[in-house]
């Protein structure tokens, strides 16, 4: 009786530790991705008027948030998943990021394709992550 408390313990510690992992890095993805997102697609609609070079400067200037939650984010994720999962993560906060952001910010009417894509991605999770 003593020795299958062991590792019920052991499991749900484990379970807990990889439960931090996805979270922590789940985060800093979402907050990275947001950053990203801005940069790359906000001076089109608020420096249309202005030369590219200097989009390019403002946006690598925002870029470099990203930059500062996005590698330790892949640097926690990769203590409790594969490179694999931890690029489909990333794909599946870029999308969940990127749809309210088109249709919020830059006024893109909304469309059913975002929601194939999500289902594409859902099954993408699944086969990524049943053999985990």
């Amino acid at each position: 009786m003593g020795t299958s408390f062991v590792p019920t313990r052991f499991t749900k510690n484990i379970a807990n530790l990889l439960m931090s992992i996805f979270f922590q890095t789940s985060l800093l993805l979402i907050l990275s991705n947001v950053f990203m997102t801005f940069a790359w697609y906000a001076h089109l609609k608020n420096m249309g008027d202005k030369p590219w070079y200097i989009a390019a400067l403002v946006s690598w200037g925002i870029a470099l948030f990203e930059y500062l939650l996005q590698v330790p984010a892949n640097r926690i994720g990769y203590t409790g998943l594969n490179l694999a999962q931890l690029k489909l993560l990333q794909e599946i906060i870029t999308l969940s990021v990127f749809v309210p952001f088109a249709v919020l910010y830059m006024q893109q009417p909304l469309k059913l394709d975002y929601l194939w894509a999500g289902v594409c991605l859902l099954g993408a999770v699944y086969f990524m992550f049943r053999s985990a």
